[in-house]
This record gives C-alpha cells, sequence and structure tokens, in this order.
C-alpha cells in the first residue's frame, strides 16, 4: 500500500483562507493610515525647514492670540454691539465654540491621543516658538474652535464669512508653523468645525424662542411684502 501524497498538513486549509482573506482590508486600512502618517511628517518637516522670519512673529503671536478663542470672543463682542443680526451671529458662534471646544478637548484628543511633534528634532526655529501644550495633539483644538466660529457667524451673517474664514485658517496654518501641530490635526480640526458649527445652528433653530421669532418675523412682514412675498422669504 503506498502512502498518500498529501499530508493533513499539506491539505488547504478554508479556515484560514478566510481569515487571510478577512484580515486583508485591515492591513491594507493600516498600510494607507501609515502612508498618510509619512506624508503628514513631511509636511510638518518642509514647513519646520522652510525659513520664513518676515511670517515667524506674525504667526507666532496670532497662534497665542488664538488661545481659548480670545480672537473670537473679541470679534463676538463688537458683533454683539452692532446690531440685532450681528449679535444673532456673535451667539451662533459662541454656541458652536462650545461645541468644538467640547468634541475636540472632551472627545478627540482622549480617543486618538496622538503624541505632538518632535519640535526641537524637526528643528523649528526659536523665533516661531509658543509654550507646547501637554494636550494630545490630535485635532487641533484652536482650528476646531477658529472654524465652528467662522462658519456659524458666516452662515447668519454671510459678508463676515470670507474675513472669518481667512482668519480661521491663518489660525490653523500658525499651529503647524510654530510645531505645535502636524498639518493633519489642523485638517481634523477644521473638519470638526465645519460639524460643530453645524450641529450649534441646529440645535438653536430647533428652539422654541427661535421658532417663534422666526414666525413674528415673517408676521410683521406680511403688511408690507404681502403674502406672497413672506412666502418668498
Amino acid at each position: 500500500m503506498t502512502d498518500p501524497t498529501t499530508t493533513d498538513a499539506d491539505a488547504p486549509r478554508p479556515l484560514q483562507h478566510t481569515r487571510d482573506f478577512a484580515s486583508r482590508p485591515g492591513r491594507l486600512l493600516g498600510a494607507v493610515f501609515g502612508d498618510l502618517r509619512a506624508v503628514d511628517g513631511a509636511l510638518y518637516a518642509a514647513v519646520a525647514a522652510t525659513p520664513t522670519p518676515t511670517l515667524d512673529r506674525t504667526l507666532r503671536h496670532l497662534s497665542h492670540a488664538a488661545d481659548h478663542s480670545k480672537i473670537s470672543f473679541a470679534i463676538a463682542a463688537g458683533l454683539a454691539l452692532a446690531g440685532k443680526r450681528p449679535r444673532k451671529a456673535a451667539l451662533a458662534g459662541v454656541g458652536a465654540i462650545a461645541v468644538a471646544s467640547a468634541s475636540a478637548n472632551l472627545l478627540g484628543k482622549r480617543l486618538v491621543r496622538r503624541a505632538r511633534p518632535d519640535r526641537e528634532a524637526a528643528r523649528v526655529t526659536v523665533d516661531r516658538h509658543v509654550k507646547m501644550p501637554t494636550s494630545a495633539s490630535f485635532p487641533s483644538g484652536h482650528t476646531a474652535s477658529a472654524v465652528a466660529f467662522a462658519t456659524a457667524v458666516g452662515v447668519v451673517l454671510p459678508p463676515a464669512a470670507v474675513p472669518l474664514g481667512a482668519l480661521a485658517s491663518a489660525v490653523g496654518y500658525s499651529r503647524v508653523h510654530t510645531g505645535v501641530h502636524y498639518p493633519g490635526d489642523v485638517a481634523a480640526g477644521a473638519v470638526l468645525g465645519i460639524a460643530s458649527a453645524a450641529a450649534a445652528l441646529a440645535a438653536a433653530a430647533a428652539t422654541p424662542s427661535a421658532r417663534a421669532q422666526a414666525l413674528l418675523a415673517a408676521a410683521r412682514s406680511w403688511p408690507r411684502l404681502g403674502i406672497a412675498g413672506a412666502l418668498r422669504r
């Protein structure tokens, strides 16, 4: 009697094959995230290695001024004194900051726990330095709050959208320029800021007082514009 040509060890194992197939998406996802981290680090290093002596002091001061959303709160205070609609925009902006700050600091940073960049190893010039935060790096809370404020105010008060958007972008870039965040942290903060503004605006619109004010404004417009005009508004 001849021995079998295939042993149990050599025979294909369907369960193992299924397991390998199932793990491929996980390996692919891990490889993609690894590549993204590499790009993120390369962008950070490129910014650190680019001499910009004219911008260094300005962006350092801007980054410091954005601590605790001081710039946004100052703008909100000015808007609150400028009339009813700017006051409404200011309230929406402050609400969006509250949502963004809580989401970034209480959820995002605690879940991801990404370490801050090694500013010394990247040789970020001392002229750019601001105090390195002790919190996690991802996402950028400064960017989230600035973008949330700009988005919410811009929706309520469209003429303010472009200047506040430019300011929020500058705040976000300043966090990379000063070496305290990776570009990916800032990008995530911007996305979080937009989502926070949308949530704050939706919550404000859902309150009974907001609905009542909208109905009152529409009712007041009927004598002047007619019912059809009020409906078009």
